[in-house]
């Protein structure tokens, strides 16, 4: 063969391939998508909703530090670090301790997975949409799923709670501490004490309320309980703090059965986590570092500020909003005070308005999120949510304008 012909042999073969690399042409059907090979940008947006939270710069900056391994010897520091700052918040010395990798929806059936088998029975407290949510998962294992529900903005008595217990003998009875959709903040007290009466484990959802009320793990009798990241700890969403007692670890590291998702079975991340005293962590899963970063810097935070000044705080902040919406003629969707969850407020939706346009002028107008309702409380109320950093004076001042200003230009029905 000749010079000129293996010169055109060579071009023929390389070809296609200078041109995939170069971007001339391709043979690929699937091209680079054009909205990628545009930079893209975020807008600084006031996030006044029911989560996520605005995130401070510090645990911005802490969540840009170099990335490591997930088993590397600072990695560890930083999840032992994790877990004493969560043992502080919850205000517990539980053992088995840890952040599941994933928003809180993650460590609500990471606590239903492993607590329950099928067959057994659970009770499941309902006064809004996330005990609805627990009923779901539970009945999806095979559970036996009892209910005790009521109207939402309500919660229970526990005279109610024990009469439930007695009559369904559950093996667990669920909670939420801070309902989101609704606004309600539910009592603790002597919760505990009932589920042990009845020898059965207490757990508490406190994803929307941990940090921004009290609750006190061990002195309350919760057996589980778990929040997340992006609300009052102000990280941004993907880790989920957890918590099991003594007496859930001896139900679940001795089930008959293993729990239904590998990637939740606490036999394997209480190893990873470092809670079960072996020597050795197991690879499980690559957990989110630089998650992690930010997780551990907004609970240092916390630490910092103290627990009893940011349940003050966030009381303070939440009178001052609830006495400027009075002043406004705007109602509280939570008629018992004592109810009234200080992190996110909900609010009657003014009669003769669309929410949505209401939700969409302050988000045109005043690039600040404030959301309707959910579940339950879908086209009732607008949300507010008032969490960590985002808990001040001068941010109820600004969702005040906002909502005077929105009801002056949005469209009022006269029907």
């Amino acid at each position: 063969m000749g010079g000129q012909s293996l010169r055109i042999v060579f071009i023929a073969i390389c070809l296609p391939f200078c041109q995939c690399a170069g971007s001339i042409m391709s043979s690929l059907s699937v091209l680079p998508p054009e909205c990628l090979l545009q930079p893209f940008t975020v807008p600084q947006r006031l996030m006044l909703g029911p989560g996520p939270s605005n995130v401070p710069a510090r645990i911005t900056a802490a969540g840009a530090q170099p990335i490591l391994g997930h088993l590397h010897a600072e990695t560890i520091e930083i999840m032992n670090q994790i877990k004493s700052g969560i043992q502080y918040a919850f205000q517990t010395q539980n053992r088995v301790t840890l952040a599941v990798s994933g928003p809180g929806h993650a460590a609500m059936e990471c606590a239903i997975f492993n607590s329950l088998e099928h067959g057994e029975s659970v009770l499941i407290a309902v006064n809004g949409i996330w005990g609805e949510r627990a009923a779901e998962i539970a009945e999806r294992i095979g559970a036996k799923v009892n209910t005790l529900v009521t109207s939402a903005g309500g919660y229970f008595t526990n005279e109610e709670i024990e009469q439930a217990l007695d009559k369904y003998r559950p093996v667990v009875f669920f909670l939420t501490h801070g309902e989101s959709s609704t606004g309600v903040v539910h009592p603790i007290d002597g919760i505990g004490d009932l589920c042990h009466k009845y020898n059965c484990l207490f757990l508490v959802d406190s994803v929307a309320a941990l940090g921004g009320t009290p609750i006190c793990m061990d002195e309350q009798g919760i057996d589980i309980m778990y929040t997340g990241s992006q609300k009052v700890l102000n990280a941004p969403p993907g880790t989920a703090p957890i918590s099991f007692s003594e007496r859930a670890c001896q139900k679940i590291f001795n089930r008959r059965t293993k729990p239904i998702s590998y990637f939740l079975d606490m036999n394997w991340l209480a190893n990873y986590w470092g809670c079960d005293d072996k020597p050795v962590r197991a690879y499980h899963h690559t957990g989110p570092v630089t998650s992690f970063y930010g997780l551990r810097e907004s609970l240092a935070i916390l630490a910092e500020t103290g627990l009893e000044n940011s349940w003050k705080r966030h009381k303070e902040v939440a009178e001052y909003f609830h006495k400027g919406l009075g002043e406004m003629g705007l109602k509280l969707f939570v008629q018992d005070k004592k109810a009234r969850l200080p992190t996110v407020t909900t609010i009657v939706a003014p009669p003769g308005y669309d929410w949505r346009e209401i939700t969409g002028y302050i988000m045109k107008t005043y690039n600040m999120e404030i959301s309707g309702g959910l579940g339950p409380s879908a086209g009732m109320v607008l949300r507010v949510g008032l969490m960590g950093c985002n808990s001040s004076k001068a941010n109820v001042d600004k969702v005040l304008e906002a909502l005077a200003d929105a009801l002056k230009h949005c469209h009022k029905s006269r029907v």
